[in-house]
Formats: structure tokens, C-alpha cells, sequence
């Protein structure tokens, strides 16, 4: 359950999704995110590092073993929302009967 209270903290999945593709430092997360703040970064950024999901880098923030094994967990769950996403638009789209 540990891990459910960590990922389900306010912006802490974004930031590990931000990261998947490679090392980000904070300014440019907080580019990526719009409506976090810094305070909070740094916040998830301490617990996420002391969790050892990702750790600083010389290019800012990166995932670790652990966070790479996470991201790859994660692409199931992406797929399903890309299908989900499809599908929402895909029935808003469908004419309404009256």
C-alpha cells in the first residue's frame, strides 16, 4: 500500500511519465506540468528519490532501475487509456436518440 500512497499523491505519476523518455531537470518538468508548483515538485521530487524511483543526474532527474521497471509496468495502463480515450470520443460522436 506504500507504493499506492506514493503514486497516489497529487502530480507524483506525471513527473515519473515526464521522465520516462529521459533525464528532465526541474524547469522543464515544471514546463511540462502546467498548474504545479514549485514547492510541490521539489516535494514529490524528495519522495520519489528517497523511494528510489528516479535519483538527481547530471541532466536533473532520471529513473532508476526501479523506475524503468515501474514505466514498462505502466505501459498496459497506457494502452488501455489510449483505447478508453478512443472509445469516449468515439460515443460522443454517435447521434442521440430523441
Amino acid at each position: 500500500m506504500a507504493a499506492m500512497d506514493l503514486f497516489g499523491r497529487r502530480w507524483a505519476l506525471r513527473i515519473l511519465w515526464e521522465l520516462r523518455a529521459g533525464p528532465l531537470g526541474a524547469r522543464a518538468l515544471l514546463a511540462r506540468c502546467e498548474g504545479l508548483s514549485s514547492s510541490v515538485l521539489y516535494q514529490r521530487l524528495r519522495e520519489l528519490t528517497s523511494s528510489g524511483i528516479i535519483a538527481p543526474s547530471a541532466d536533473g532527474y532520471e529513473l532508476t532501475r526501479l523506475g524503468t521497471a515501474l514505466r514498462d509496468a505502466l505501459h498496459p495502463l497506457d494502452e488501455w487509456a489510449i483505447a478508453w480515450a478512443q472509445e469516449q470520443e468515439h460515443n460522443d460522436q454517435e447521434p442521440t436518440e430523441t
